[in-house]
């Protein structure tokens, strides 16, 4: 890396806060589902499943996903790393396994050298290969801003996939990562501050949260990311026609998240994430602060599990339908 380069100073927003808000992407696809949808594609975009599963031969399903953003730290091996893990999350989050990808790349070839976007496939491609999923290829673009992820494929078991639309009364929430990574990826774009917690948690691959999950007969999950928490949970919820109660008091969070929020470093997702939700949720006596937390905007962030998983924090759970979708206590 150059001395002194900040990967992050090349683009307006960062990681998963730079997806487009969750109520305007909807509103943008609303009626573009085209053709009838075909038996064998089990899931799609009707409940904004997080990847597209396609039942084929052999008693198999095929997963296909994409994702990719803007640097989400400066340095660029951890965005590379970063980036892989959290395209790899959408196979993990369906139950499925990850088999073979390929690179997805945006570069301001004028503006950055072709070392460090080196450096950023070279992330990418460690990461995928301890998920035991080589990069085969890509597709790159000269772009103003730099962007980088994965395009995915792998496999399934057609009979044990875990949806959003799964969700029953009376069933726990089960979170396998802290939140706070957009707050704390604010406060590094504006400063330069390193936390190193949070790269650790944002290049953790979700394989473990996914197999115990399908061990012990879960069906319902999604993985948490640009939408926080609440946006995520909500999705699911309304997929599955229940109301979600969160326990504010279980949530985990990184260190140093709670001190961001009150120094002001907020991403603009998180704060649409709040107000996307909000119509559709009870807060009671919640403050500010903690609302926007539980909306903060995470990259790479854990699988939200209905169900138990050892070693997860049980955050809340699935009621029957009531007034509100989501409720916060």
């Amino acid at each position: 890396m150059p001395a002194g380069l900040r990967l992050t100073q090349y683009a307006r927003g960062g990681g998963c806060a730079c997806k487009i808000p969750p109520g305007e992407l909807e509103d943008a696809v609303a009626g573009l589902s085209g053709a009838a949808v075909p038996d064998a594609l089990l899931m799609g975009a009707a409940d904004g499943d997080d990847a597209a599963v396609l039942r084929i031969e052999g008693g198999r399903a095929v997963v296909s996903t994409a994702d990719f953003f803007t640097p989400v730290v400066d340095d660029a091996y951890d965005w590379g790393r970063i980036a892989a893990a959290n395209a790899l999350s959408d196979v993990y989050a369906v139950g499925g396994e990850p088999v073979m990808a390929i690179n997805l790349l945006g570069w301001p070839r004028d503006a950055l050298p072709w070392e460090v976007a080196k450096e950023v496939l070279r992330g990418g491609r460690d990461v995928a290969a301890s998920a035991g999923c080589p990069i085969a290829g890509g597709h790159s673009i000269d772009d103003p801003e730099p962007k980088y992820g994965l395009a995915v494929t792998g496999t399934a078991d057609p009979s044990r996939l875990l949806r959003l639309d799964a969700g029953r009364p009376g069933t726990p929430l089960s979170l396998t990562k802290p939140l706070g990574i957009g707050v704390l990826n604010a406060r590094h774009k504006a400063t330069g501050e390193v936390f190193g917690q949070a790269v650790d948690v944002m290049t953790t691959l979700n394989v473990v949260a996914s197999r115990l999950a399908l061990e012990r007969d879960i069906r319902c999950a999604t993985d948490v990311t640009g939408f926080g928490l609440l946006g995520h949970l909500y999705k699911l919820a309304r997929a599955s026609g229940v109301t979600a109660v969160v326990n504010a008091a279980a949530v985990p969070y990184l260190d140093g998240a709670r001190d961001a929020v009150r120094d002001g470093f907020i991403p603009g997702g998180s704060r649409r994430n709040l107000a996307w939700v909000a119509p559709h949720t009870d807060f009671g006596r919640i403050a500010e602060a903690e609302r926007l937390l539980l909306a903060d905007a995470q990259t790479s962030g854990g699988l939200l599990v209905a169900g138990e998983i050892p070693g997860a924090p049980v955050v809340g759970e699935l009621v029957g339908r009531g007034r509100h979708t989501l409720v916060v206590r």
